[in-house]
């Protein structure tokens, strides 16, 4: 396992426990979402883009109160408690689910509350965990190791859906939702592990602001007034913003296009494509992405998948089929898992531990659904309100790309910058 990861992601020898417990950490986390997402998005084609667009909406605030909360727990928790206890209350959530689910008898409201959730704990989850990891590895260490960590995501993103995929039809759904709260309770203790690692075998103490014991303390709030008032926090804002346009045009195409299938053979077709975005994320990441930082740099490397996209879009516009819009969806996730996501965690390596917790979740979170709220109401603008079609609707997400590649080159160059100039832009 040492001479593979050392091959693979220039692994140094004191850093492969924590590489392999981090690994481990982020599959069951990615299993458990996996499982949930072929379930959640199979709902979305019983609705209409008016409907899906109003829970987007409603998701959009709902994130923003439920990071509030989180900025509540960063400053009152010990740091020590705070990811676990995180992860703690998403397991009791979907327990709570399946509880609801047996014992009503109208499941739509249900259903719609399960839909917003889910989106919620997509990025919760990773967020924190990346906020984790951020926390753990120093900036030399992401270059080379968020890599190699990302896979991680990828092969949880290939158990989960295959969970999903095989027993979907004769487990049922609500039983799925057990599955997911098991595997989100094992990772607690690896990240009490972890944390030990940190001291032993990174030799990273020093990266803490605060003591493992205490507190991260501060405003509550400080996140909100971090993000908009910071030029580089701003920046990896629009970043995710833009993505999310892109991410957004894209889904509500393939709702449309399943329509006609039947929920249970949705989760399937849905657990499938996730299936083979993780594959190809999985060897990309495994053995390009440390590469790529390496040699290109960080400039081209988070620029890579948005120019990849704007060029594919371009391609929907002059030939708008079905397979075209599967085979973007895949090369898009997984060109974000493998490439874009690792990129973009690394610019947290630079800044302190009360943004990493406060400021980043509202980038990836409020941000994020923020984004999927206006993009989806466009998106509902075009296609009901002005009654344009596949091709035209693909035109104007090229142009979003093309955008979006650009904010990419522009973040990928302010993090070259020396550090010690960007540390103090930042502080």
């Amino acid at each position: 396992m040492k001479r593979f990861l050392k091959s693979a992601s220039m692994v140094k020898e004191q850093e492969v426990r924590a590489v392999i417990f981090s690994f481990l950490f982020v599959v069951l986390l990615m299993s458990a979402y996996y499982i949930l997402r072929p379930v959640r998005d199979s709902m979305a084609s019983d609705w209409t883009d008016a409907e899906v667009s109003w829970l987007w909406t409603m998701n959009f605030f709902i994130s923003t109160a439920i990071v509030a909360l989180y900025g509540i727990m960063v400053s009152k928790f010990r740091f020590r408690l705070l990811v676990p206890a995180m992860y703690g209350i998403f397991a009791a959530s979907f327990i709570i689910f399946y509880i609801l689910g047996s014992i009503s008898e109208d499941r739509t409201l249900i259903d719609k509350t399960f839909y917003v959730w889910v989106s919620v704990f997509s990025l919760f989850n990773i967020s924190i965990f990346w906020s984790f990891m951020s926390e753990l590895f120093s900036k030399e260490q992401s270059g080379r190791l968020f890599g190699i960590i990302a896979v991680g995501a990828s092969v949880g993103g290939l158990i989960g859906p295959s969970i999903t995929a095989f027993f979907s039809v004769s487990l049922g759904t609500d039983k799925l939702m057990l599955i997911a709260s098991m595997m989100l309770l094992i990772p607690i203790p690896i990240i009490f592990h972890l944390q030990s690692l940190k001291v032993k075998d990174l030799n990273n103490e020093k990266l803490d602001s605060a003591t493992i014991n205490q507190s991260i303390g501060g405003n509550p709030f400080a996140g909100f007034k971090m993000f908009f008032s910071n030029p580089y926090l701003l920046s990896i804002g629009l970043f995710i913003f833009l993505y999310t346009g892109i991410s957004s045009f894209v889904y509500f195409e393939l709702k449309n296009l399943l329509s006609d299938f039947s929920r249970p053979e949705r989760s399937v077709i849905w657990a499938q494509m996730d299936l083979a975005v993780n594959i190809l994320a999985i060897s990309t990441g495994l053995f390009a992405t440390g590469r790529i930082v390496t040699k290109f740099g960080m400039p081209a490397t988070i620029a890579m998948v948005p120019v990849m996209i704007c060029i594919g879009l371009l391609v929907l516009a002059i030939s708008p089929l079905l397979g075209v819009v599967v085979m973007l969806q895949i090369i898009r996730r997984s060109g974000n898992y493998a490439v874009t996501r690792p990129a973009r965690e690394m610019l947290f390596t630079l800044v302190d531990q009360e943004t990493r917790f406060k400021a980043k979740p509202v980038i990836d979170i409020v941000a994020y659904r923020g984004g999927d709220m206006l993009m989806a109401w466009l998106f509902t603008g075009l296609t009901q309100g002005l009654g344009l079609g596949l091709a035209a609707v693909a035109g104007v997400g090229a142009g979003i790309a093309a955008l979006w590649s650009l904010v990419g080159i522009y973040l990928g160059r302010w993090f070259e910058r020396d550090s010690t100039e960007l540390e103090d832009s930042i502080t």
